[in-house]
């Protein structure tokens, strides 16, 4: 007796099922493409929490064993090791709202920003009046609640400071009266926009 022997045909290639970008290998998750970008976008973002002062994690709720993996990575210079720790970080971020934590470091950066223009403006207010008597009375329109007096006086003391090449103690004091006007400022227009 012979044996028989199946023989079974080879599908050509327009036979075979076609997968979406999406679909992997008879599933409907997503591509292996699309996990590993999700992947470098939680291990990017674990990057920026590493650039954070460590009091921001406490406050972000990060675990405990996201935070020990943070606080690991900052002690590693060499490259390889520290890639593989950002790796590391990557995983751990998968168990924590990722979403949540970009908003906090959104709103942070913005933050940043705003306080660095506030920064400016009162150092360009502060060279204004020392160099300019108008300026005050620009200032004085602009922002009317200023105590004009104090200003004045502190103006008078920073320009004596200032022609007597004495450490400028005085035009710090005007920088903190500004720094408080314009924040005052700020703050009021921000409650009441809040409002409306």
């Amino acid at each position: 007796m012979a044996a028989q022997v199946q023989t079974t045909r080879q599908p050509e290639m327009n036979e075979l099922p076609q997968a979406g970008p999406d679909a992997v290998a008879g599933t409907t998750g997503p591509s292996k493409t699309r996990r590993k970008q999700a992947m470098l976008a939680l291990q990017k973002l674990g990057e920026k929490l590493l650039e954070l002062p460590v009091e921001h994690w406490q406050r972000l709720a990060l675990p405990e064993a996201l935070c020990d993996a943070l606080a690991r990575a900052r002690t590693i210079s060499a490259h390889e090791a520290r890639r593989r720790q950002l790796q590391y970080i990557g995983r751990l971020m998968r168990q924590v709202d990722a979403e949540a934590i970009e908003r906090t470091l959104a709103s942070l950066h913005g933050r940043g920003r705003a306080s660095a223009t506030l920064l400016h403006r009162c150092e360009q207010w502060r060279d204004r009046l020392l160099a300019d008597d108008e300026a005050l009375t620009e200032f004085l329109a602009a922002y009317p609640t200023t105590d004009a007096q104090a200003l004045r006086a502190t103006i008078r003391a920073a320009r004596r400071e200032l022609a007597s090449a004495r450490p400028p103690r005085q035009a710090r004091l005007l920088y903190r009266a500004l720094h408080v006007q314009l924040t005052t400022i700020a703050g009021a227009d921000v409650t009441s926009t809040e409002t409306s």
